[in-house]
C-alpha cells in the first residue's frame, strides 16, 4: 500500500488513502482520497492493452470532443484524464507498469442487477446518449486499443487452435457441444461489416451493468465509466453486451424479455434517428452473438490455464462459460419474439 501511496502522490501530492475500488476483472483500480477530490487510479493491464498509451490518446480525443458540444446536449459524466504533477497524462513506475488517473463520479452508485424497469430504460438511454454524443466524431481518430476484441471468428479460431492440445481434464463436453452446435453464427456481423450492411462507428467496447453509473436514488443514469475499449467497432457490439450483462436473471441464466424490450426502447429514442435498416436487422444477431462470445472467452481462458480473467478459483472461467452458454440458449428460444420486438421497435423510431 505504501507503493501504491507514492504512484498516487505523483497525481497529487496530497493523497492520503488509496482503496481497491470496483470488481473488474483486468485492470487493478483503486479509490484515491486527497485533500481536495478523490481520484480514480488504475494500473492498465499491459498483458490485456499492449499499447497503453493508445487508451490515453482516446480518453483525451473523446473529451474534446464532448466538450466541444453545448453544456445542455451532454447528460452524461465520462472520465477525464487528470495530469501527474510532472504534467504528464500517465506515471510509469519501477516495475515499468504504467498508471493513469481520472476524475471520480461522486454520489454515485453501479449497480450489479437491475432492480426495476425503470433502471433498464436509464441504462439504455445512457448507451445510445453515448453512442449519439459520440455518432459526429470520426472513428478514424481514435486508435485500436484492443485488436480483435469482439472479432468472434477469431476467438473461435482461438479455440479451434487451444482445444485439441488442453489438458483433458478441464474439458467441458457440454461447453465444446454447445460451441460446436453454434459456430455457425460467430461471423455473421463481421460479415455484415465486411458487406458495407453496418459501418465503424465509435463503441465503449463494454457497456456491462456495473459500468454505469446511477444517481444515489438509482433513478437516473448520470456516467459511463471503464473507457479503455472505447474505439471503432460496431455499435452491435454494445448493445448486443449491454442487454447480456443487464437482461440475464443469474438465478436461471435466463433472458429477460421485459428488461430487454426497456433498454431497447430507450436506447432507440436516443440513437435511432442515425439507425439504419441493416441495423435493425442485425439486433437479434448481436443479442445472440455476445453471450455466445464471452461464454467461447471464458471457456478457452479456462483451457489455457486462466491467464486473462481473473479468478477466485480453478473452476470459475468455466462456471462463467457455461452461465453464458445457458444465456444464449435461452435467446435462441426466443428468437421470434425478440425478432418482433425490433420490428415493433423499428415502427415507433421510423
Amino acid at each position: 500500500m505504501i507503493e501504491l501511496l507514492a504512484i498516487a502522490r505523483q497525481f497529487s501530492g496530497s493523497s492520503t488513502a488509496v482503496l481497491p475500488l470496483g470488481n473488474g476483472l483486468i485492470n487493478a483500480t483503486y479509490l484515491v482520497t486527497t485533500a481536495a477530490e478523490p481520484f480514480v487510479l488504475q494500473c492498465i493491464n499491459a498483458h490485456v492493452f499492449p499499447e497503453p498509451e493508445a487508451i490515453l490518446t482516446n480518453l483525451a480525443e473523446i473529451g474534446r470532443h464532448i466538450d466541444s458540444k453545448a453544456p445542455e446536449a451532454v447528460e452524461l459524466q465520462i472520465p477525464r484524464l487528470i495530469q501527474s504533477e510532472a504534467g504528464f497524462d500517465s506515471v510509469c513506475d519501477d516495475r515499468g507498469r504504467i498508471w493513469r488517473a481520472t476524475r471520480y463520479i461522486a454520489d454515485t452508485v453501479s449497480l450489479e442487477v437491475l432492480g426495476n424497469l425503470h433502471e433498464a430504460r436509464q441504462a439504455g438511454f445512457a448507451l445510445g446518449h453515448f453512442h449519439r454524443l459520440l455518432s459526429d466524431l470520426d472513428p478514424v481518430r481514435l486508435k485500436d486499443t484492443l485488436p480483435g476484441f469482439h472479432i468472434t471468428p477469431a476467438y473461435l479460431a482461438n479455440y479451434d487452435r487451444i482445444q485439441p492440445t488442453a489438458d483433458p481434464n478441464r474439458i467441458s463436453k457440454d461447453c465444446s457441444s454447445f460451441i460446436e452446435r453454434h459456430r455457425v453464427f460467430a461471423d455473421d456481423l463481421e460479415t455484415a461489416k465486411r458487406q458495407g450492411l453496418l459501418p465503424l462507428r465509435i463503441i465503449h467496447g463494454d457497456p456491462k451493468l456495473n459500468n454505469f453509473l446511477f444517481d444515489r436514488d438509482r433513478q437516473k443514469a448520470v456516467g459511463l465509466i471503464d473507457l479503455d475499449t472505447v474505439k471503432p467497432g460496431l455499435l452491435h457490439y454494445d448493445i448486443g453486451d449491454c442487454l447480456r450483462s443487464c437482461c440475464h436473471r443469474p438465478e436461471n441464466d435466463t433472458f429477460d424479455p421485459d428488461i430487454g424490450e426497456a433498454i431497447l426502447a430507450s436506447y432507440l429514442d436516443e440513437a435511432g434517428h442515425f439507425f439504419t435498416g441493416p441495423d435493425y436487422d442485425y439486433l437479434y444477431a448481436a443479442i445472440r452473438l455476445i453471450p455466445f462470445e464471452l461464454g467461447l472467452r471464458f471457456y478457452t481462458d479456462h483451457l489455457e490455464g486462466d491467464r486473462y480473467f481473473k479468478v477466485e478459483g480453478p473452476e470459475q472461467n468455466l462456471e462463467r462459460a457455461l452461465g453464458q452458454f445457458r444465456l444464449c440458449k435461452s435467446i435462441i428460444a426466443q428468437e421470434g419474439a425478440i425478432i418482433k420486438l425490433v420490428e415493433s421497435l423499428l415502427g415507433k423510431t421510423a
